[in-house]
Order: C-alpha cells, then sequence, then structure tokens
C-alpha cells in the first residue's frame, strides 16, 4: 500500500490545500494530512483541534484521506505512519527553495523517505494561510478561497472568539 503523508499547519486550510489532497489521492492509495503545530510560525489564529475538525469536512468527499494532528519530527511521524512518500504543496520559487532544503534533510536522515513536489493549481497560485489570516484580521472575505464549510467554521470560531 503506498501511503503518503502531506503536512502543514493549515491555519487555514484553503482551496489551494484541497486541490493538492485531491490530486495527491489519485497518486497514493491512503493521504494522510498530518495537521502540525509549528513553533515557528508565531501564535496560531486556530487550534490544531479546530484545525483538524476544518480539514476533516472539507475532505469528506475524498476517501482515501484520513486527517490527524501530529508533532514532533516529520520524518518518525512518517515512519510511524508506514508511509513512504512526503507530498508538498509549492506556489513559487521561494516555496521550492524551502521546501527543496527540507526534503534534501530528510532524506539525509531517513534515505527511505521521497518527497513528492506538486505545482499548485494556477487559479490558487496566489492562496496563503498567512494570507487568509491577514484577510480575516482585517475583515475581509474570504469565501472564495477556502472551501464553504470551512468559510462557516471560521467565521463561527471568530464570532464564539469575540463573545
Amino acid at each position: 500500500m503506498r501511503i503518503a503523508i502531506c503536512p502543514g499547519s493549515f491555519d487555514p486550510v484553503t482551496n489551494g490545500h484541497i486541490d493538492i489532497f485531491k490530486r495527491a489521492s489519485l497518486m497514493f492509495d491512503e493521504v494522510i494530512v498530518g495537521v502540525f503545530f509549528n513553533p515557528n510560525k508565531g501564535n496560531p489564529m486556530f487550534t490544531v483541534e479546530q484545525r483538524v475538525a476544518m480539514l476533516k469536512e472539507a475532505t469528506k468527499d475524498i476517501p482515501n484521506i484520513r486527517i490527524e494532528a501530529f508533532s514532533g519530527l516529520l520524518n518518525e511521524y512518517v515512519k510511524n505512519e508506514g508511509a513512504q512518500v512526503i507530498v508538498r504543496g509549492l506556489r513559487t520559487l521561494s516555496d521550492f527553495e524551502y521546501e527543496f532544503q527540507r526534503a534534501l534533510l530528510i532524506k539525509k536522515i531517513d534515505e527511505s523517505i521521497e518527497t513528492v513536489f506538486m505545482m499548485t493549481s494556477v487559479e490558487h497560485s496566489y492562496l496563503s494561510s498567512s494570507g487568509m489570516r491577514e484577510l480575516l484580521n482585517f475583515g475581509g472575505d474570504i469565501a472564495q478561497f477556502v472551501p464553504c464549510s470551512v468559510k462557516k467554521m471560521i467565521y463561527t470560531y471568530l464570532n464564539d472568539k469575540k463573545q
């Protein structure tokens, strides 16, 4: 069985993420979307539990996807899940430079783990979670950039937070 891991913080998940997950699901028997708290990215807007809930709702129509939270080293998570491949979505050249260095480090640690880079679809090439957080912080409308179910969950979380 070919298992792939799509790791990320997904704070919040965007249509670009969903596009990568759907395309990866056609290439692998199982795709595990690993939601990771990244201490290098500062304070997240949403908790890991909220992000897992958003992802479960947004990917419920993709039968071979599993959503999980994880912590620790990615290479250890990959091995613990019986996966062989890490899938990374790329938007820009700077994404490639960053992800290429990470892939080489993981390859040095464990030669059995491969990294597959998937270019984003053109219609999602400008989307980023940080852009969505900025829009949300300034009251912008994110409806066209995130799955409908995620939009509803985000606005519910933000309204509850205000109260």
